[in-house]
């Protein structure tokens, strides 16, 4: 691990900080008329989300972590857990479904995720930014609505509400961006 000092924090940075890891979420960067410049950081603990606010004046030095990013294959899911292969090593593993939080139901059969590590530690999922998904039940297709920015609600395969534009009809596929949860484009 490399120290930085205080005013190099870069918001997506990863710290050790107060025995825990912490990742930078925003980074306020302050030059006051009167003392040293100081950087505003608000973190959010990677183990059990906490959130902290901390000022880290130029001088301080912190603990940088670099994290492992690997892409694994998504298997199956049993009890709460999620089962994940290396695609190298054939090796398993098993997560907490609860690493995927409400991204949960995007995850397919198959998709490869990216799993970030800290030593042999799982910290986190990042699953594809951009899903195909069928639409279950939507309202019927109205004509001449082609044009019109409205939308309307539709249930997905995966049993999540979005809403899709009116020329978008049921079992169309469409792709949906995991990080809005809205529609993207047809598939």
């Amino acid at each position: 691990m490399a120290k930085i000092n205080g005013n190099e924090i870069k918001p997506g940075y990863v710290l050790e900080h107060d025995g825990g890891l912490w990742a930078a979420v925003k980074v306020n960067h302050v030059k006051p008329g009167k003392g040293g410049a100081f950087a505003q950081v608000e973190m959010k603990n990677l183990r059990d989300g906490r959130k902290l606010n901390e000022r880290f004046r130029s001088e301080d030095k912190v603990e940088y972590v670099r994290l492992d990013n690997k892409d694994q294959q998504f298997l199956y899911e049993s009890e709460g857990r999620l089962v994940f292969m290396d695609s190298e090593t054939f090796e398993q593993i098993e997560l907490d479904a609860d690493l995927l939080g409400d991204r949960r139901p995007f995850l397919q059969d198959g998709m490869t995720a990216t799993i970030e590590y800290y030593g042999d530690e799982a910290l986190s999922v990042r699953i594809p930014q951009k899903v195909v998904c069928r639409v279950a039940e939507t309202e019927p297709v109205l004509n001449g609505q082609t044009a019109s920015k409205s939308f309307k609600p539709a249930i997905l395969d995966n049993g999540l509400r979005i809403m899709i534009p009116p020329f978008v009809g049921a079992d169309e596929a469409i792709v949906v961006n995991t990080e809005l949860f809205e529609y993207s484009e047809r598939a």
